[in-house]
């Protein structure tokens, strides 16, 4: 079986993103998740309510123990949260030179809380960037990690630019932080550029939509789907997700990560 990922990533109390949302949509694309969690969260759909960071030798201890015996078609890292963290993950990833890492540099919860620490955006830029397979930055992180304005689709084009030659592999600005009616993301590796657009849903089902993106291009890439496929794909199962959206809580609601899976039980 191929597609297993090795999440690297906090948890979400609430469901909606972080951890959760990353195995519900590893499971409902056909890979297979494993995790190592790097802080617990107390949150729901109104905000983050408090942070516990886990001890970076037990980041560590979980990452060694599920490659030792497992092992990982593919690395996903979301929330990492300190300094400390991010050198570990990458101090970690050392010994696994050929497995593909698809960063996504988790900043902001939706909420507004801060989930990564000045420092920590420096040593992310020094030890992930230059790791990473694929880089999803929304273009508030890109805005940050680059130092450029990203407000529009030429910002976006120059962000990717930048973390192209900051090392990244390959880099997804994200466009829905920005104005219009459209959404446009725009992807980027050393042999092109190409710009993803499909229409802005009009919906409260926001909560967690960075993670199960990242999550679920990592999920295609463990199973041999090429990238430019695997973006396309992983937008299409976010936008359905938004949209069959259950609507529970009162804030930013969660998407719909089983759509697939429900789907092909009825087609069964």
């Amino acid at each position: 079986m191929k597609g297993r990922v090795l999440i690297v990533a906090g948890s979400d109390s609430g469901g909606g993103a972080g951890i959760q949302a990353d195995i519900k949509t590893v499971t409902a694309l056909g890979g297979f998740a494993t995790t190592a969690i790097t802080a617990l969260t107390a949150q729901n759909t109104l905000g983050v309510f408090g942070i516990f960071p886990v001890p970076p030798a037990f980041v560590r201890q979980q990452m060694d123990v599920v490659l030792a015996d497992i092992g990982a078609d593919v690395i996903k890292t979301g929330m990492l949260g300190e300094r400390a963290i991010v050198e570990t993950v990458a101090d970690t990833l050392t010994a696994y030179p050929d497995l593909p890492l698809i960063a996504d540099p988790v900043m902001v919860a939706k909420g507004g809380a801060s989930l990564l620490s000045d420092e920590a955006v420096g040593a992310m830029l020094a030890c992930l960037v230059p790791r990473a397979h694929v880089l999803t930055p929304n273009a508030p992180e890109a805005a940050r990690l680059t130092g450029l304005c990203v407000e529009d689709l030429d910002g976006q084009k120059r962000a990717a630019e930048k973390l192209l030659r900051a090392g990244a592999k390959a880099v997804l600005i994200k466009g829905g932080h920005l104005a219009g009616p459209c959404i446009c993301d725009v992807l980027a590796d050393a042999s092109g550029m190409w710009v993803f657009e499909s229409p802005r849903l009009d919906v409260r089902a926001n909560h967690g939509t960075g993670c199960t993106l990242a999550s679920a291009i990592a999920a295609l890439l463990g199973q041999d789907v090429p990238l430019r496929d695997a973006v396309s794909q992983a937008r299409d199962y976010v936008f359905e997700a938004m949209r069959r959206a259950p609507g529970f809580g009162a804030g930013h609601a969660p998407l719909d990560h089983a759509w697939p899976m429900r789907d092909a039980r009825l087609q069964a």
